[in-house]
């Protein structure tokens, strides 16, 4: 059975990934419509900054972290995202350019599975 505590630290992190796709999907869009850069250097932009938003808003508030290892836990964190990363980028390929779905409903698609994922691995490994 899944506790009390388990579900909250999960739907504060999926609040917290909400401003965190926001910031993923404001990036990318600026960046592949606006700039037209290449969709996957759009999308990696993105994500990377969403991620570096997500770290700190779930070490504040998720997790409440008081490490004094702030580079360390940053690390760990970065690395499950750069992971995940890799996740969503194969998600938007099989979808949008395989089975000819809409990026952006493809990129939707692939933050669900990334959220699992990242989730989890911090949950268990970074904080």
């Amino acid at each position: 059975m899944i506790n009390s505590t388990l579900i909250l630290k999960f739907l504060k992190f999926c609040v917290v990934g909400f401003s965190g796709m926001v910031v993923d999907f404001g990036t990318t869009w600026l960046c592949k419509e606006k700039f037209g850069w290449n969709k996957y250097v759009s999308n990696s932009i993105g994500f990377v900054l969403a991620a570096t938003n997500n770290y700190i808003w779930n070490r504040l508030w998720t997790f409440r972290s008081t490490s004094a290892e702030i580079p360390v836990e940053y690390g760990k964190f970065l690395i499950i995202a750069i992971i995940g990363l890799g996740i969503n980028n194969l998600v938007i390929y099989l979808l949008h350019d395989k089975l000819k779905l809409n990026f952006y409903l493809s990129k939707l698609f692939a933050i669900g599975v990334v959220t699992i994922w990242n989730f989890t691995m911090n949950y268990f490994f970074t904080f």
